[in-house]
């Protein structure tokens, strides 16, 4: 039988990926966030810390002005301990403004207020009137889905918003989940992506559906461990907490995280995701959640929840 000899095949021609994250197209220097809660005062601080002029707004005065103070207040304790210089300060702090209507120039605007889709929906329909063509809109939505809010606007507007999700706490936590709609530009998603890498943050690029990445993946985070208690025994929390930081690696447990989100919003994306699954056990809210939310025990905001907090 004949032998073979081997021959070298040539080497292929070398491709050179094309990537979007080389540089950033799109300019961001003027942001509006609309809710000055924990999320939204939280993006806003963030935007500061990179450079951005940032308008804040929200419905309730006393709210708007508690979230300048805690703003200012974190900042000045992140100078003490040495993260920032007093002129970075200085700046940051110029550079947020407390609004009751934003500027019609704005390059990018961010909603972060309650997760209803009826007063969402009101609000970008409002302000698609008022800012410029050029503002890319947004929404912090953690689990509603962007065609449901985008499918009111105008044509013209449609291809300019998309989903913008931070973690709490925004000035700290990386990811930021960039969500395109049926009719999002792609390129906009593309040079956002970008642009928040340039800014220090890992944006995950993804499309619209039920949770998106990491709230559909956590359900089951929230939903096993919530099974396994069933019962409400602080004691159970804990050591489930503990194994997952532990023997998982988790820097948080379930119930911990939990109570530092917000169980009412926990429990109200959950709810949303199971109804979108159409109703899959393995999506479904337990009743721990609810009798929770029911008590108004809804974590480290409220003093109670799976935990106590002095």
């Amino acid at each position: 039988m004949a032998i073979l000899k081997q021959q070298s095949l040539p080497s292929p021609p070398k491709i050179e990926k094309i990537s979007f994250l080389r540089s950033s197209i799109v300019e961001i220097s003027k942001v509006a966030v609309l809710g000055a809660g924990t999320m939204g005062a939280g993006i806003a601080q963030w935007l500061c810390q990179v450079g951005c002029q940032v308008e804040l707004s929200d419905a309730q005065i006393e709210q708007r002005e508690r979230a300048k103070d805690n703003i200012f207040s974190s900042w000045d304790k992140l100078q003490a301990k040495g993260k920032f210089t007093p002129a970075q300060v200085i700046s940051f702090k110029s550079s947020l403004l407390i609004k009751e209507e934003f500027s019609k120039d704005c390059d990018l605007f961010i909603e972060a207020i309650i997760e209803n889709l009826t007063i969402k929906t009101e609000v970008f329909q409002k302000l698609s009137q008022h800012f410029e063509a050029k503002t890319i809109m947004a929404s912090n939505t953690s689990s509603i889905p962007i065609d449901a809010m985008a499918r009111e606007l105008p044509k013209d507007r449609q291809s300019k918003f998309l989903g913008l999700h931070f973690f709490n706490p925004a000035p700290i936590m990386k990811l930021v989940e960039i969500i395109q709609g049926h009719w999002t530009d792609k390129s906009i998603g593309n040079n956002l992506q970008a642009w928040f890498q340039e800014k220090g943050k890992k944006p995950a690029l993804c499309q619209d559906g039920p949770g998106f990445i990491v709230n559909r993946l956590a359900r089951n985070f929230y939903g096993e461990p919530l099974r396994l208690a069933r019962v409400e025994d602080t004691q159970r929390f804990s050591e489930i907490d503990d194994i997952l930081k532990e023997v998982g690696g988790f820097r948080m447990g379930p119930f911990e995280l939990m109570d530092l989100i917000g169980i009412d919003i926990n429990y109200s994306v959950s709810e949303s995701v199971w109804k979108s699954f159409y109703y899959e056990p393995r999506f479904a809210p337990h009743p721990l959640q609810r009798k929770m939310v029911t008590s108004g025990r809804l974590g480290r905001k409220t003093k109670a929840g799976f935990y106590e907090y002095s």
